[in-house]
């Protein structure tokens, strides 16, 4: 089951928009995925809204300094790419609440479910493998990073560890 006649054959998860946006051992392939999805050599669907949760992610819990993040993700979204959703309708949010509760996962992996399902995408690129676990029976999760995914989570815990002191 692909993207129909829109030819979408996969939606991005906001943890690619993060690794693809600040230095860490995984932004080099990140960017040249990202690279990749925006020329739309690989048809992937990235909804608008994983820019502002990126954000969150980055300054909230990656403790990076906002302006820089936000900088960097605008440069992003000043690119002309066929891969941008603008996304966000009421139905989407419902669909996603719904899914939430089926799949007993976060909102926001819920909602890009949903939107998977109104694009009839089946793939989901994602570094988060407790979702694959979770949506096996529907969808097929793919961590484009899957051979440094290790040493990403390391570099993190290492971040993490240097600013609770």
């Amino acid at each position: 089951m692909y993207g129909g006649n829109l030819g979408y054959e996969a939606i991005v998860d906001v943890g690619i928009i993060v690794v693809a946006h600040f230095k860490n051992p995984l932004e080099e392939e990140a960017l040249k995925l990202l690279k990749k999805i925006l020329l739309f050599k690989i048809r992937a669907l990235i909804p608008l809204s994983s820019f502002l949760g990126a954000s969150l992610i980055m300054t909230k819990y990656l403790k990076l300094p906002l302006k820089d993040v936000n900088d960097k993700l605008g440069e992003t979204l000043k690119i002309n790419s066929p891969a941008f959703y603008e996304d966000l309708k009421k139905y989407d949010v419902i669909k996603a609440l719904e899914n939430s509760t089926y799949y007993r996962i976060e909102s926001w992996d819920a909602y890009l479910l949903s939107l998977a399902e109104k694009f009839n995408i089946n793939i989901i690129l994602s570094i988060d493998e407790k979702l694959k676990e979770k949506t096996k029976e529907k969808f097929i999760v793919v961590n484009p990073f899957r051979d440094k995914i290790k040493e990403y989570h390391d570099f993190i815990n290492r971040i993490r560890k240097k600013h609770r002191t």
